[in-house]
């Protein structure tokens, strides 16, 4: 919002002048009494006349009726004197008068000048002092510009006249300096005063509000000038502190001393929403700060805002601490009861990152998870903001080839029936930018070439119970997808809101490549009800087309329907998930915890080639309920929980895990939960044991430094 320039007034008129403002990098506000500063003036010469005026009657009536008498003090103070050592003098009359002593053309500002007096009645005995605090109250009413008490001796006795002169009326502000402030507010603050006596009390009240609303809003600004000009019209001078230059200063990690940084600054500075030429906001420089926080790429940032000489402007000196940009990370872990041999159940893990790739904040990495049933290698590159976009819009290109176990859709356990594992070479690139307040959208072209191997690593179209591996019936499944997602995000103080919504159609340039549309959306809603929290989620999605089996949604498991094995209620063309539980604090780190979930293949089962749910008995639907315990550990969050099933005949008991690893010196310590009949450990690889399946996932990292 530009400055105003709607009238400019150039006719001389009378001063309202204030306090020194503060400086413009202070956040103070502006003293109340500033209107009043004409105020003070007018009590001031009304003091120095009634204390020149009065006493010398008292003193002529004085010589009439005997010794001469001590003279009154020319002017006294507030709490000075006292009652007792003040001569006193006897008024007969009262009056309030114009400044030309004619009655005032408005009988209501001659009521509200009489009003405001205390003392000064007719036939009261009056020392100096009580007519100087009548005079204060007569002009701190608002309604008038001074107030002379004027004393006349007559033959009925001294007739005490205040010669009062009224405020203009209103007829019009100019409002200079204000480019944040709405035009609306004083518009409204003055929208039934205009033809009435400009109040003084009324504007102070008005500049209160002003400079308010620049504290409230974090902005350095103040009403820095009040002026009546001639015609009534109001002029306030807004000062606003107003950013001049934004200067980047890298500091060492370690000594702290200026050094030369590694990341550009254009690279900084577009993050910023605090720019050159505006008013200096404090509440969004702080924001500014946490948005380049959140890059990554900074240990710590502070902003120190430097005033620029006798002006209105500050310099922003932004200090940044670069973390080191990148590393890499191992881990490791050995499970027993997967294959016999001497490396029975190892598994490992290697990474590399950079996340300040050209020091434009993009990141780079590559991670290779190794175990003897499954491999995942990845290979992303991520623009978070694309140069030259004003919308925030980011880019990731994506490269993963892997291989998992097919247990979710084609498990089964038999004594001629090895385990399946699925095959997938996938590349793709997304971008994504927020779109609305609390809204963002995504946008991919991905392709999937995807089959399925038996133990001994052949390629295979059908398992053992002959259900078909592949839509197309050749050893893979070729796919180019075409992907949209939505999600929109809220929490308040008591609630909050997660709505993903997900569609995706294949598109068959070539006539073997899969056709297909799939719609998916999921649903987390949270209650903070007293001590407790209710969490309510639901999740649902259909496919129509021609898709691979391995592809259908399977419901079961640890983030489905818990207290089945992964998979196990059932996989379909269509589901539905929904899910209940309630929290609460128990003592220290522990929470406890009552949940309950229930799924369904909506009878879509059959309709995913080959029926592999229905060649292993799956049925369909299935619920769970039980309670837990959740632990806010130093080292991360443990989840235990057990599910009580009437419909199945082996228990789930839950359990946890740990594991660790190392990346620019830091050590990142995971801990993690899960159930017995599945195992996945999503950091260092993929583990699958007939005795024991534990699920061990990543919900929180720790950094602990070394």
């Amino acid at each position: 919002m530009g400055p105003r320039r709607d009238v400019l007034f150039v006719s001389s008129g009378v001063k309202l002048p204030c306090a020194t403002p503060a400086p413009a990098s202070a956040p103070a506000l502006l003293s109340a009494a500033l209107p009043f500063a004409h105020i003070g003036r007018a009590i001031d010469t009304a003091a120095r006349h009634v204390a020149r005026s009065l006493p010398r009657l008292l003193v002529a009536r004085a010589d009439t009726a005997g010794p001469p008498p001590i003279p009154l003090p020319r002017r006294h103070g507030k709490d000075g004197g006292g009652g007792g050592g003040e001569e006193r003098v006897l008024i007969s009359e009262v009056a309030v008068r114009g400044k030309d002593g004619e009655p005032l053309e408005r009988p209501e500002l001659e009521a509200a000048a009489a009003a405001a007096l205390r003392a000064c009645r007719p036939n009261a005995a009056l020392t100096v002092r009580e007519v100087q605090e009548d005079v204060h109250r007569v002009v701190e009413s608002g309604l008038f510009r001074s107030c002379m008490p004027v004393a006349v001796d007559t033959r009925d006795g001294i007739r005490l006249v205040f010669e009062v002169e009224p405020n203009q009326d209103f007829h019009g502000l100019v409002c200079k300096g204000a480019n944040m402030l709405p035009s609306k507010f004083l518009e409204d603050a003055f929208r039934d005063r205009h033809g009435k006596i400009i109040n003084i009390r009324h504007l102070d009240q008005v500049i209160k509000s002003v400079n308010g609303w620049y504290q409230e809003r974090g902005l350095t600004g103040l009403v820095s000038y009040a002026e009546i000009l001639s015609g009534g019209i109001l002029r306030l001078q807004v000062s606003e502190a107003e950013v001049n230059n934004i200067n980047i200063r890298f500091l060492d990690r370690r000594t702290g001393e200026p050094t030369v940084g590694k990341t550009q600054p254009e690279t900084i500075l577009c993050q910023l929403t605090t720019k050159k030429g505006q008013a200096y906001n404090r509440a969004q420089v702080k924001r500014d700060v946490e948005t380049i926080l959140t890059m990554g790429i900074m240990e710590d940032v502070t902003i120190i805002p430097q005033p620029v000489g006798d002006s209105n402007k500050v310099d922003l000196v932004m200090n940044l601490v670069e973390r080191p940009s990148g590393g890499f990370s191992a881990g490791g872990g050995i499970s027993s009861g997967i294959t016999n041999g001497p490396l029975s159940g190892l598994i490992g893990s290697f990474a590399y990152s950079h996340r300040n790739v050209f020091g434009r904040n993009k990141k780079l990495n590559l991670s290779l998870e190794r175990g003897q049933i499954d491999s995942i290698f990845r290979l992303n590159y991520t623009d978070p903001w694309i140069d030259g976009d004003n919308k925030r819009t980011s880019r990731t290109i994506m490269v993963q080839n892997s291989r998992t176990p097919g247990t979710l859709i084609h498990g089964g356990d038999h004594p001629d029936h090895g385990p399946i594992t699925i095959g997938r070479v996938t590349a793709g690139i997304e971008y994504s930018r927020p779109f609305r307040p609390k809204w963002s959208g995504t946008l991919g072209l991905i392709f999937q070439h995807a089959g399925a191997r038996d133990d001994k690593g052949s390629r295979i179209i059908r398992d053992f119970y002959n259900s078909q591996l592949t839509a197309s019936g050749n050893a893979y499944d070729d796919t180019l997808l075409a992907k949209i997602e939505s999600v929109y995000t809220d929490s308040g103080d008591y609630s909050s809101t997660m709505f993903v919504f997900n569609i995706e159609q294949g598109l068959p340039f070539l006539p073997e490549w899969l056709s297909f549309n799939r719609v998916t959306a999921r649903l987390r809603q949270s209650y903070e009800i007293g001590p407790a929290r209710l969490l309510l989620s639901a999740s649902g999605g259909h496919v129509k087309g021609n898709f691979s089996p391995h592809e259908a949604f399977a419901i079961g498991g640890t983030n489905s329907v818990r207290g089945y094995e992964e998979g196990a209620v059932g996989s379909g063309r269509s589901y539905a998930v929904g899910s209940g539980e309630i929290s609460w604090h128990m003592f220290g780190p522990l929470e406890g915890v009552v949940f309950g979930d229930y799924g369904s293949d909506l009878s879509s089962g059959p309709k995913v080639p080959g029926d592999p749910a229905g060649a292993r008995g799956k049925p369909g639907s299935g619920y769970g309920y039980g309670v837990g315990i959740r632990v806010d550990s130093p080292l991360g969050p443990l989840r235990l929980e057990s599910p009580c099933l009437t419909n199945l005949k082996k228990a789930r008991i839950y359990s946890e895990g740990l594991g660790f690893g190392s990346q620019d010196n830091v050590t990142n310590w995971y801990i993690c939960s899960g159930a017995i009949m599945h195992y996945k450990l999503t950091s260092f690889g993929r583990l699958i044991s007939r005795k024991y399946k534990l699920s061990l996932q990543k919900p929180q990292i720790t950094e602990l430094v070394a």
